[in-house]
This record gives C-alpha cells, sequence and structure tokens, in this order.
C-alpha cells in the first residue's frame, strides 16, 4: 500500500512538471514575447516586467507569496506543498525559456497557440491536485463559497478584469483584445480538460406504450432506464413515465426509437452537465 503510494505521488509530480514546461512554454514562447497579458498572477506578472525590467519568472515568485499564505491557510500545508513546487517549476520554466523568444510574431496565433498551452496545464495541474498558485488559489477559495460555477468561468472573469488592464501599460487596444481573446481560449480549453465533454442527455417519455420502448432502448441502445410513476393532471390516469440519461451521441437513436413505437409520445430532452454514477463520474471524487 505504501508503495503505491509513493508511486501516486511520484507520477503526480511528473505530471505537474511536465505541465509546468507545457505553461511555462505558453507564456514565454508565444504570449509574454508578443506583449499579450492572459490575466492572472502572469499577466500581472507580465506588465510589471514592462514597468521594472525584472523577469516575468522572478514576478510570478514574488506575486504568490502572500496568496501562499492564503492557500495554507485556507487548505493546509499539504496542499501548498504540491502547489509551492508547481509554482517554483513554472517560475524556472519561464525564465530558461524566455531567451528563446517569440515563435510566432502573429498576435492572433500567440493567442491561440499560449492561450490552449497554459490552459492545458493548467488543467492537468489541477488535476494533480495542485495549483500554479496565483488567481488559481483564489479561485479554489471562490469555489469553496460557489460550488455551483466552474473553474473556467471564474477564471475568466477575473483574467478579463486584469487583461483590460494592459492598456494602461501597453497603451494598445488590439493587444488588450488579442489578449482577451486568450482568455476566453483558457477558459473554454480549461473546461474541457477538467470536466471532459461527458455532457449528457436527461430524457422523460410519456407514452401508452413504455414497455416496447424500454425494451428497444435496452437492447438497441444499451441504456439503462428508470421508471416514474406519473398521473396525468387533466386525465387522473397513472402512467409510467420512463427517464433515462444518455452520452449525447446515443440521444438520437432513442428519439427514433419513440417516434417508431408511439408516434404520439410526450418526450422531454434537456441536457445534463455533470452525470455521477457507473459510466460517468466518480460520486465520490472531489470537485475541482
Amino acid at each position: 500500500m505504501e508503495g503505491k503510494r509513493v508511486i501516486k505521488k511520484i507520477r503526480s509530480y511528473a505530471m505537474i512538471t511536465l505541465a509546468a514546461v507545457v505553461y511555462a512554454a505558453g507564456i514565454s514562447l508565444f504570449l509574454d514575447p508578443n506583449n499579450l497579458a492572459p490575466g492572472g498572477v502572469t499577466g500581472i506578472a507580465i506588465l510589471l516586467n514592462r514597468l521594472t525590467g525584472l523577469n516575468t519568472g522572478s514576478w510570478i515568485m514574488i506575486l504568490n507569496v502572500p496568496l501562499i499564505c492564503l492557500g495554507v491557510w485556507k487548505f493546509g500545508w499539504k496542499f501548498i506543498v504540491s502547489t509551492f513546487y508547481a509554482i517554483f517549476a513554472i517560475s524556472v520554466a519561464t525564465d530558461v525559456l524566455a531567451p528563446v523568444g517569440a515563435l510566432t510574431r502573429e498576435p492572433i496565433l500567440a493567442a491561440i497557440a499560449g492561450g490552449t498551452l497554459a490552459a492545458a496545464a493548467l488543467g492537468v495541474i489541477f488535476r494533480a491536485g495542485a495549483t500554479t498558485g496565483g488567481m488559481d488559489i483564489i479561485i479554489k477559495v471562490l469555489r469553496l463559497k460557489y460550488p455551483h460555477m466552474r473553474t473556467g468561468s471564474l477564471f475568466l472573469i477575473t483574467d478579463v478584469l486584469i487583461a483590460s488592464c494592459s492598456i494602461f501599460v501597453f497603451g494598445n487596444v488590439d493587444l488588450v483584445l488579442y489578449a482577451l481573446l486568450a482568455v476566453f481560449i483558457m477558459s473554454g480549453v480549461m473546461d474541457v480538460v477538467l470536466y471532459g465533454t461527458d455532457e449528457a442527455k436527461l430524457i422523460y417519455i410519456i407514452s401508452d406504450r413504455p414497455e416496447e420502448i424500454t425494451d428497444r432502448i435496452l437492447a438497441e441502445i444499451d441504456v439503462g432506464v428508470t421508471y416514474l410513476e406519473g398521473k396525468g393532471g387533466y386525465s387522473s390516469q397513472n402512467k409510467k413515465v420512463i427517464m433515462c440519461v444518455t452520452k449525447k451521441q446515443q440521444a438520437p437513436g432513442i428519439e427514433s426509437v419513440v417516434k417508431e413505437e408511439d408516434p404520439h409520445a410526450f418526450m422531454i430532452v434537456t441536457s445534463a452537465s455533470e452525470i455521477y454514477g457507473e459510466g460517468y463520474k466518480n460520486i465520490f471524487a472531489d470537485k475541482i
């Protein structure tokens, strides 16, 4: 058991190290050299680099000191150890890669590439149980109070505010807009990395042929169903309501079965953003 824990810890830190290098590449090779401040502590570090001349990676470390103290208070030392390692790795990698310079001088390409790399790396670091410090810690604190808000959405709000401030440093509206493009890309990519694309469809079916529809769904679509007891408000007749949750690509097959078995069926199809249970997410896993 102890050996498994050690292996898991090593794997976790290996993931953090690799993700830190990828994150630093997105910053040092695309965003920073093109004067794009993508929000967060990294965005602030880029702006301070222009104002003071101190390396961006060094500013990332300095700005994170008070935020690490906040993290210790809220989450304890165990959480902060891995986070401090991630911050250190990113700071060092950012300064090491900085002399390489921009891989592209096209701002829109830099925003897309840099935003995608940074967001994907952030998602991996979050999944490894750490953060990159900075706004990540603040976002985790906000998630304690507002658990219904997605991580990417909270990053979006704070990053838009910070990216907009770059107008006062660069004095160029175009650069602000490109930075905001990177912010929106990071928000979308991060939600995909953290939550996946497992958005499902929740379907309710009210029909006079519930058994026939259920049999075909089980046999042809291989999706479980649940019967709910319903009663018509107008007719006062008891009805079996079929409820099933299915992945998006399987929903059209269920709709076809219903249409073929009972063209007069009443069917409600809605989106279910998070599903826990067999075939979906582990109900015991921590929310990120």
